[in-house]
């Protein structure tokens, strides 16, 4: 199971690495992993130094969004039918 850390824990790690100390030395004194900590700093500047707030999307991401479940939808609405039809179309012969 994976270890959670807080938010308040996750920026004072990030806190430390941005005042210049290197991230290999703040790996090993809180025994932390080095990409966790270079994951948490790209979060971090993503998020406006706030890691629980989710990234805001634009309105153009929105709807890339939908419309991309939207493709998922009707691709897997079609191979069932396409499915479908050769099942039932063996059946006839």
């Amino acid at each position: 199971m994976a270890k959670t850390y807080e938010n308040d824990f996750k920026v004072l790690i990030v806190e430390l690495v941005k005042s210049g100390r290197p991230v290999k030395e703040v790996s090993k004194e809180y025994s932390l992993n080095d990409s966790m900590i270079r994951r948490w700093r790209r979060e971090y500047e993503g998020k406006s130094g706030d890691f629980t707030k989710k990234k805001e999307l634009s309105p153009e991401e929105i709807e890339l969004k939908a419309l991309r479940k939207e493709l998922r939808d009707v691709t897997m609405e079609r191979d069932i039918l396409k499915k479908a039809v050769s099942i039932f179309s063996k059946s006839d012969k």
